[in-house]
């Protein structure tokens, strides 16, 4: 069954590639969205995730940790309904 999330991480998570680190490892495990800095005093990065539940789960748990630069301080992911719009996942600017 397909699943729809919204991500918010928080911390410091703003110049250090972690809209690429979740864009790339969404793509292996297959889901869509996009991925997006909230903005630059708020220090979040904002992602909207579909697809296989266990599989966005997964993605929650790297984010967790975030590629080596990265200071994550806090993760929310919150379940919403799923609409299927995304055919691939992208980075927004």
């Amino acid at each position: 069954m397909q699943k729809r999330y919204r991500i918010i991480i928080s911390g410091d998570v703003h110049g250090v590639f972690f809209r690429a680190f979740v864009q790339e490892n969404a793509q292996q495990l297959g889901l869509k969205g996009w991925v997006k800095n909230v903005s630059n005093k708020s220090k979040k990065v904002e992602a909207i995730v579909e697809g296989d539940e266990d599989k966005i789960r997964l993605l929650v748990e790297l984010c967790k940790k975030g590629p080596t630069s990265a200071t994550v301080e806090n993760i929310k992911a919150r379940e919403e309904k799923y609409k299927g719009e995304f055919t691939d996942f992208s980075i927004h600017y």
